[in-house]
């Protein structure tokens, strides 16, 4: 019983560290995917491009959330692309 006690203490940083790492790299993927999709497909019109590729950039993925939920669904609407 003790011994029992023992493993579950010594798995319970896994069971903590495990989820918290695999967030950060669903949300660096996410930050990687949104700087590309800008990079590529926001047309370069004025500065607005290098803006929000700076915004991405500096903010991280709060910066990718923003350009996600912001100007994506405008430059669909806009551009079709």
């Amino acid at each position: 019983m003790i011994a029992e006690a023992s493993i579950l203490v010594g798995l319970l940083p896994l069971l903590i560290i495990l989820p918290l790492l695999l967030m950060g790299l669903a949300l660096f993927v996410f930050w990687i995917w949104m700087l590309v999709d800008c990079a590529t497909k926001e047309p370069s019109q004025g500065n607005d491009k290098i803006i929000w590729i700076l915004i991405i950039i500096f903010a991280h993925w709060i910066g990718a959330l923003i350009y996600f939920l912001v100007r994506r669904p405008e430059r669909k609407k806009l551009f079709g692309a």
